[in-house]
C-alpha cells in the first residue's frame, strides 16, 4: 500500500493528560502535511483547533478513557464538542455495566447519544469503544451487535488505555457479529506498518494511533529493503 493511501486510514491522536497546545498543533501540522483522515485530540482543544486549522478534520473523545459517567453527562459532552467543531466523536461504552449484563442500560445510552449529536448534525461520525480487552468473544460481538443498533457509524476495539491494545482476532470477531453493516476503528498499540495492513486486511477501516508517522514512513524502509 503507497503512503498517501496508508494514511487516508490513519487518525493521528494525542489523548495525554499532559498534552499541551503545542503538542495539539504538532498532531495538526502533521495531519495536513502527511494528509490523515482526521486530528484526534482531548476536547479542551477542538474550539481552538477549528478556529486555526481550516480543512482539518478534527475528531475527539466523550467519557475517556472510563465510560462510567451518566446518560445525560455525554450527551452534554457530545453537544459541546460538536458545537466547538469536532467533526468525529470516540465515546467510551459505560464497560461495568455492560459486564453487569445491564444491556438494556448500555443501548438506550447509546441510542440516546446518537440520537442527540445526529439530531444536532446529521452528518457527525459517532463511534463506541466497546474496550475489547475487557471483554470475552461472545461479548465483543454483542456488544458490536449494540453499536450496531444505535445507529452509530463505527465499532471501535479500544482506547489504547485498557488492558491491552487492539489484536486482529477483535476485528474478526466485529465482522463476524455486524458484518459489513457499520465500519470498524482499532486502536491501542498500533506502532508498525505490518500491524497496520493486518488490521486492514482483516476489515477495519480507520486506525488511531500516536505512531502514524511511523507507520507510513517505515514505507521507506521497507522499499529500501526490497530494492
Amino acid at each position: 500500500m503507497d503512503k498517501l493511501k496508508l494514511a487516508s486510514y490513519l487518525d493521528l491522536a494525542n489523548h495525554h493528560s499532559d498534552a499541551t497546545w503545542t503538542d495539539i498543533e504538532k498532531v495538526c501540522e502533521e495531519v495536513k502535511k502527511y494528509h490523515f483522515n482526521a486530528a484526534f485530540m482531548n476536547p479542551c482543544y477542538v474550539a481552538a483547533v477549528k478556529a486555526k486549522y481550516e480543512g482539518v478534520k478534527i475528531g475527539t473523545v466523550v467519557a475517556f478513557p472510563l465510560g462510567q459517567e451518566t446518560r445525560d453527562v455525554k450527551i452534554i459532552s457530545c453537544l459541546a464538542a460538536a458545537k466547538a467543531g469536532a467533526d468525529e466523536l470516540d465515546i467510551q461504552m459505560n464497560v461495568g455495566f455492560f459486564k453487569a449484563k445491564k444491556y438494556k442500560e448500555v443501548a438506550e445510552e447509546m441510542s440516546a447519544i446518537v440520537e442527540s449529536a445526529k439530531s444536532y448534525r446529521s452528518n457527525i461520525i459517532i463511534k463506541f469503544i466497546i474496550e475489547t480487552g475487557f471483554l470475552t468473544d461472545v461479548e465483543i460481538k454483542k456488544a458490536s451487535e449494540m453499536v450496531l443498533e444505535s445507529r452509530a457509524d463505527f465499532v471501535k476495539t479500544c482506547s489504547g488505555m485498557g488492558p491491552r491494545g487492539a489484536e486482529v482476532n477483535d476485528v474478526n470477531l466485529i465482522k463476524e457479529a455486524i458484518g459489513d453493516k457499520i465500519r470498524i476503528k482499532v486502536a491501542g498499540g498500533v506502532v508498525t506498518y505490518e500491524q497496520a495492513i493486518s488490521f486492514i486486511e482483516a476489515g477495519a477501516v480507520r486506525i488511531g494511533t500516536s505512531k502514524a508517522v511511523e507507520i507510513v514512513e517505515e514505507i521507506k524502509q521497507i522499499r529500501k529493503s526490497n530494492i
